[in-house]
């Protein structure tokens, strides 16, 4: 089943279907809006688009936290015709003043700032006296930018204030509104996100209303949610996970969105009993967290059932606590990129414990799936390692002003080349098994990182653990494991590498293991592998 609608369109289905249900809930903030009144709230947004003079397909920017404005900015966006380019909030001033050039974005949404980064203090270094007392800026420097508005209560010079924004609404009719909606298709672009720099430069993935309504159901459906459920959301709105796995989910069936603004472990405990929230979606650091809270026992979470666990491979311990002690019996995996809108791929609420860590589900029902050898593009026989392709309603329409990196991630058929490996098996499961670009080769042999992960996971002491390849004059790479251990335990190096022997191929054992307290990571909770590696060696340098 494929949804032909418009997000604005799948809005105002549901707010016709549960006028009167809540659509969605700040806890903390005490926000709370039914879907009739979060529709209004979105026309007002979008009628303030049109009146800074927006045009349809023009881009415009969010520079913030889950706040409820950017979940208005997310539709009212959408239901005049602006693509939303979402900012990643660990975003620094030139990585900013890059996706603001590269993206042509027009105007700029941003809060105050996001933990000891202001926000503020950037745009104005970046942008020095180029804008004037109403936020209108003339600069050379990104020719684009017209715009800066201010998504707080009390604006600072040189910002458009969130009130004054909303205030322009009254000058667009909600007859003009009501034109413009008329003039959208559901495969124009309407979001786009910048590649979370995992592997290197950002490219911005566009997006269609087409890609994600259809994507946001098929997550729903795959988590049987309904207009009942209330679905929790931690995860960053800038990310797929949030606006697509969490938002349109969630409204593509009418059920409840209760958002955090910021991730805190309590706090998401905390609004999971206050609302009783039925679903709860994370990364595995963030189950993580919120199992090892002091205070976990003390939180209600009988109402929770269902949720996503996405972003890294899932432990077995980590999936056995998440269902035994939070009452997540129905969480479900799933996998995919921004350039699949993200789910390629998701377990079933009834799969087992196995499938759930040692698979990432099947191809949802629409989307086609095949294995191919990374050399030959030729399909491989159930059971074969290759590089793992999608097609279908979920391929993103290609990378911003990058025709050349488009045609390498999406060939002359319309297959979607992953850069991840995996195995497909005769049930229609199928297995991460690395990324081509991680695979390790050590004097020939290939070493994928996800197999020794997995082992070292089943050390009593290890809680996480980030294997990658450095380079080596003798073998070409040589295999290190980062790894984190529990809480007040002591465990050496040597320890870890005597669990190893005889246990796995000698290759294969880490010849650096170094023990860290955290990983680099991006704020979608994704650990940059490439910044890993730069640290490993220089670790493994100072060892010699």
């Amino acid at each position: 089943m494929y949804l032909s609608e418009t997000i604005g369109q799948l809005l105002k289905d549901k707010v016709n279907r549960f006028p009167n249900r809540e659509a969605v809930v700040y806890s903390k903030e005490e926000i709370r809006h039914t879907y009739k009144e979060f529709y209004e709230l979105t026309g007002k947004v979008a009628k303030g688009l049109m009146a800074l003079g927006i045009k349809k397909g023009e881009h415009i920017a969010v520079w913030s936290t889950n706040r409820f404005e950017w979940l208005l900015l997310q539709f009212g966006s959408a239901r005049m015709g602006a693509v939303l380019v979402t900012v990643n909030t660990n975003y620094q001033q030139s990585e900013l003043d890059y996706l603001l050039k590269q993206s042509d974005t027009t105007t700029l949404f941003m809060m105050d700032q996001f933990r000891t980064t202001s926000y503020v203090d950037i745009v104005k270094s970046l942008l020095g006296n180029t804008y004037d007392s109403s936020g209108k800026v003339e600069t050379e420097k990104l020719p684009y930018l017209r715009q800066l508005i201010f998504m707080e209560t009390e604006t600072p010079d040189g910002l458009l204030g969130w009130q004054a924004f909303i205030e322009l609404s009254t000058k667009v009719s909600d007859e003009e509104l009501a034109q413009r909606e008329d003039e959208l298709h559901h495969d124009d672009v309407i979001n786009m996100q910048y590649t979370s720099g995992t592997t290197g430069f950002p490219k911005g993935v566009m997006l269609t209303h087409y890609n994600i309504v259809n994507n946001g159901f098929q997550v729903a459906s795959a988590m049987n949610l309904t207009e009942e459920d209330r679905l929790c959301i931690p995860v960053p709105f800038f990310h797929c996970f949030g606006c697509v796995l969490g938002v349109l989910a969630c409204v593509s069936v009418g059920a409840t969105m209760v958002p955090i603004d910021q991730f805190d472990p309590d706090l998401v405990l905390w609004t999971v009993e206050r609302e009783k929230c039925t679903g709860l979606h994370g990364v595995p650091t963030m189950f993580i967290a919120e199992l090892n809270l002091d205070s976990f026992d003390d939180y209600n979470l009988s109402t929770l059932r269902t949720g996503i666990m996405a972003g890294s491979p899932c432990p077995i311990e980590v999936m056995k606590k998440v269902i035994n002690l939070m009452g997540m019996d129905e969480i479900t995996i799933a996998y995919g990129q921004t350039e699949s809108s993200p789910v390629i791929t998701q377990t079933r609420k009834n799969d087992p414990i196995e499938r759930r860590v040692e698979t990432v589900g099947k191809r949802h029902p629409v989307a086609e799936v095949k294995i191919v050898d990374p050399v030959t593009s030729e399909g491989v026989p159930t059971g074969i390692q290759g590089e793992l392709c999608t097609r279908g309603y979920l391929v993103m329409k290609g990378y911003y002003k990058m025709p050349e990196a488009t045609s390498n991630a999406i060939d002359s058929e319309g297959w979607l080349h992953t850069g991840d490996l995996a195995v497909l098996d005769v049930e229609g499961y199928i297995k991460i098994t690395g990324r081509l670009k991680d695979m390790i080769i050590r004097g020939g042999e290939n070493v994928y990182p996800r197999e020794i992960e997995e082992f070292l996971y089943t050390h009593p002491d290890i809680v996480d653990v980030q294997v990658i390849g450095i380079p080596d004059e003798k073998y070409g790479e040589k295999v290190a494991a980062c790894v984190q251990v529990k809480e007040n335990e002591c465990v050496s190096v040597e320890a870890i590498k005597s669990y190893c022997q005889g246990k796995i191929s000698k290759h294969k054992i880490p010849e650096h293991i170094f023990i860290v307290k955290e990983y680099p990571m991006t704020a979608s909770g994704k650990i940059q592998k490439f910044k890993l590696i730069e640290q490993a060696q220089k670790w493994a340098s100072e060892s010699i």
